[in-house]
């Protein structure tokens, strides 16, 4: 959140809408590490001694169950399409 203030911040409205826009083209490679961070981070905590329900809870709330699929590098299923969707 703090990142996304620092680029709120910026003064100059065409550096500030650059950057942000190099961001967002950037933004799958991010996700990724972000994801890679989380879980490194996670398997810290149960390194650590921590229940998978303890790291859920951390983690703002998700299920223990998730939180062990986290540490395990595994992401969330997608949802399936809406009805209108699959006829197309």
């Amino acid at each position: 959140m703090e990142a996304i203030e620092a680029f709120a911040a910026i003064e100059d409205d065409a550096a500030c809408a650059a950057a942000v826009t190099q961001v967002l083209d950037d933004w799958p490679a991010h996700h990724s590490r972000l994801r890679e961070i989380r879980q490194k981070r996670v398997n810290a905590l149960k390194g650590q001694g921590k229940t998978w329900q303890e790291i859920g809870v951390i983690l703002g709330g998700v299920s223990a169950a998730r939180a062990q699929q986290i540490g395990a590098g595994l992401r969330g299923t997608k949802r399936p399409p809406k009805k209108t969707e699959a006829a197309e």
